[in-house]
């Protein structure tokens, strides 16, 4: 009798244990999470261009099973597939992409979502266009309409973990994006711009940021100097750049964790050394740069207008 009271209570403890199991289980699977995504500018380095406008008024993530997320490849024919995308932000958000430099981020969508992976984003813009120093304005086509949207691969896929928040930075590369015809020395010589959009996706909880400040030394003080570039290397590949802007500040986001090289340079100065920087994920690495001037530079300068 008391084995059978005993072996009665064991299973009904183990009944208990697997209820609140499954339970959980169930929440975490088919929960929800916030998905936030913000937008930045891979800096412009053109002089003659003011503006470079969009107007973003949707973007749609791919959510995948683990089949597909095990894949190893973008599947391009779930591409057309709208039922496996969900709508993250449907309004008009209108961005001057230059003002999004060093740090600075729009955001677009912050929503829940299904827990589960998301391997893709597309993003639809319309009113593209560039406005030059002197006023002129370019208005630009966006290549096969604004029906697909743009399709920005996210590699490896960005899990959603219920309860939990998620940031996903997409990266508009302008340099690449806006491609200008004719001279560009003087705004004349322009002739119009090509929109080819370039855009990177970044997991910024498994991506990190560089940051710091370009100075000289003058009057055993630091001066700021602004417009110099800041050229990050990965396997002897340019990986990306940025521009200080009037304080000499940068910042770089969106870099993948590992060992970069980095170097500084600014037209009247000499080039910095090359210094290997670890980006650690979701963090902050600092890294400051203090350039010589060229001793050649006015000696290139007298030449030149004689």
């Amino acid at each position: 009798m008391r084995t059978k009271l005993i072996f009665s209570l064991l299973f009904t403890l183990a009944l208990f244990i697997m209820g609140c199991s499954d339970g959980e289980g169930s929440a975490s699977a088919e929960g929800t999470g916030t998905l936030s995504v913000q937008l930045t500018d891979a800096p412009f380095p053109y002089e003659l261009v003011a503006e470079a406008n969009v107007t973003v008024y949707k973007v749609e993530a791919r959510q995948i099973d683990g089949d597909d997320d095990d894949n190893g490849d973008s599947d391009e024919g779930m591409d057309d597939d709208s039922s496996s995308f969900i709508t993250l932000m449907e309004e008009e958000i209108d961005v001057n992409l230059l003002e999004l430099t060093n740090g600075l981020t729009q955001q677009l969508a912050e929503i829940d979502v299904p827990a589960g992976s998301y391997d893709l984003v597309r993003v639809h813009v319309k009113g593209v266009n560039v406005v030059l120093t002197d006023g002129t304005v370019y208005d630009l086509k966006v290549p096969s309409g604004d029906a697909s949207g743009i399709k920005v691969f996210i590699e490896p896929a960005i899990t959603v973990v219920g309860g939990l928040s998620t940031d996903l930075l997409l990266d508009f590369d302008v340099s690449r994006s806006f491609v200008a015809k004719g001279n560009l020395d003087t705004p004349a010589g322009v002739n119009g711009f090509n929109f080819k959009p370039v855009i990177k996706a970044s997991n910024m909880s498994t991506s990190g940021t560089l940051s710091g400040t370009v100075g000289t030394m003058e009057s055993e003080s630091i001066l700021a100097l602004e417009g110099a570039q800041i050229s990050v290397f990965a396997a002897d590949t340019l990986n990306t750049a940025s521009f200080t802007d009037v304080d000499g500040n940068y910042a770089i986001l969106g870099l993948k964790a590992g060992m970069y090289e980095v170097v500084a340079e600014l037209e009247g100065y000499l080039a910095s050394d090359t210094l290997e920087v670890q980006i650690d994920a979701a963090n902050v690495t600092t890294q400051d740069f203090i350039l010589e001037v060229d001793p050649d530079a006015g000696e290139e300068t007298t030449t030149s207008s004689n």
